[in-house]
């Protein structure tokens, strides 16, 4: 049975065997689902944003943490690509089919285009912010170091760290052979919803390349990417996050009333 804390926090069982946090703030259809990134959680300055964004136009919201994540039960470790798309699958069921627009933000840009191939016509849109499909082959395996790669390939997991993620995880190989399961880049991907992109020509962690081989490989002719010249990874700026927000808008056929509050 989900249930819902005094602080607005839902939680929901699983059939295997955790419980998920999720925030869900009532409005207007269709839902904006947030889907955040790799380590992240429901709390970051993106889902927060989008949160008083959709709350001011009474925009339905929905945001929630993946297993391992956040305020969501599960071990980190135990997590995949596979497990944290069937994750938001089951938060999505709490929607009862209604219609709702994906927000994926890194490796949510990844899951995003699963849930979508899932769901079909229940989704209208997507806005990728530095969507990162294929992630565990194009971008995790590309930056070990030999060494790194060794110990991976002798110890079967090896301990990594970044810019965005000074405290590190720990990869295994197990994690990136779900991946190789779960990539999409390899053949064209069949959704044909309005897609938006958005990147930052300086995030050293996802190329603005993948941007446009995404955008080439949806079917769907309703697709565009737009490149920021000084966008990093986060694209958390006050500028980037009110780009984000015109995005939506336009995407959800909003006037906005609030440019000039």
């Amino acid at each position: 049975m989900t249930t819902i804390s005094p602080a607005g926090v839902g939680r929901l069982p699983t059939k295997r065997g955790y419980e998920l946090a999720f925030q869900a703030q009532p409005g207007r259809l269709p839902w904006v689902v947030f889907l955040g990134g790799f380590r992240s959680d429901m709390e970051g300055t993106k889902a927060q944003y989008l949160a008083s964004w959709c709350k001011t136009r009474d925009q339905a919201f929905l945001r929630f943490d993946y297993s391992g994540h956040g305020q969501s039960e599960g071990r980190f470790e135990a997590g995949s690509i596979s497990l944290w798309t069937q994750d938001a699958l089951d938060v999505l069921g709490v929607l009862s089919g209604e219609q709702c627009v994906l927000v994926g933000s890194s490796m949510g840009g990844w899951i995003m285009l699963r849930v979508a191939l899932t769901l079909l016509d229940q989704v209208t849109g997507l806005v990728g912010i530095a969507a990162a499909p294929d992630f565990t082959r194009d971008l995790l395996l590309r930056d070990l170091s030999e060494a790194q790669r060794e110990e991976l390939r002798q110890a079967g997991s090896v301990h990594l760290s970044s810019a965005y993620d000074p405290e590190g995880f720990t990869l295994t190989t197990e994690f990136l052979e779900d991946g190789e399961k779960c990539c999409l880049l390899d053949q064209p991907i069949s959704i044909e919803c309005p897609v938006r992109l958005l990147q930052g020509v300086k995030d050293e962690e996802v190329p603005w390349e993948t941007a446009l081989k995404l955008s080439a490989t949806l079917t769907g002719q309703d697709v565009s990417v737009q490149l920021l010249k000084d966008g990093d990874h986060r694209l958390s700026q006050p500028r980037q996050l009110a780009l984000i927000g015109q995005t939506l808008e336009a995407m959800l056929g909003i006037k906005d009333k609030t440019q000039h509050a």
